[in-house]
């Protein structure tokens, strides 16, 4: 299939793309899917507390179990007492369990959110850029003029250089590359843009 293409200067021309990643089936459930691992994943599970068994101390039971008048109890590493171990506390990240992500998973579901950005014109392909762009003030301007201000900028190598000093701390704006996005960003922002040698460069991971 052929997309449209624009330079900075508004001129548009059209680039041929593969029907796999720009006109996929739409799968919404193995999108939610996805997400859901990328973000159980993503999570840090660093607490941990001792329970019972791990509290070091004497196991013996701190008093007669009759005759005393008090309630009973074992040893002082029990939870109810100061010090004892911690009933149903975190366990580290050991604990819990790792949700596996394939390549043809994370594959479709980039496809899936690609096709649904084309439905909804929030997709724009650029020509690589030749020029440098050193300003942030500029790319600003860039960036308001074809209306990308909330936006995951996919570039290729040469493109990246050109213009990553001048657009790295607008806010909203994540630069990257074919290689290092995630079907979470595309649902993070409201409109994707790639450069020509970026889709290239993602079509080969799909060849």
């Amino acid at each position: 299939m052929k997309i449209e293409k624009i330079n900075l200067n508004g001129k548009k021309d059209s680039i041929e793309v593969l029907d796999k990643i720009f006109s996929a089936k739409i799968n919404n459930r193995l999108v939610n899917n996805v997400l859901y691992k990328i973000n159980a994943n993503y999570k840090g599970r660093h607490a941990k507390t001792k329970q019972q068994n791990e509290v070091s101390g004497p196991t013996s039971k701190i008093y007669a179990q009759k005759g005393t008048g008090n309630a009973r109890h074992a040893s002082k590493k029990a939870p109810i007492f100061v010090g004892g171990g911690i009933a149903h506390g975190p366990k580290g990240e050991l604990a819990y369990k790792v949700r596996k992500l394939n390549k043809s998973e994370k594959k479709q579901s980039i496809a899936s959110l690609i096709t649904q950005k084309i439905k909804n014109n929030n997709l724009l392909v650029f020509s690589n850029f030749s020029q440098d762009i050193k300003k942030t003030k500029e790319m600003n301007i860039i960036l308001k003029k074809f209306e990308i201000l909330n936006s995951l900028i996919i570039l290729d190598k040469s493109s990246k250089e050109k213009i990553e000093k001048s657009i790295r701390n607008i806010p909203n704006i994540k630069v990257t590359d074919a290689n290092h996005f995630s079907a979470f960003d595309l649902v993070k922002f409201r409109k994707v843009v790639f450069t020509e040698g970026s889709i290239k460069e993602l079509e080969k991971r799909y060849s």
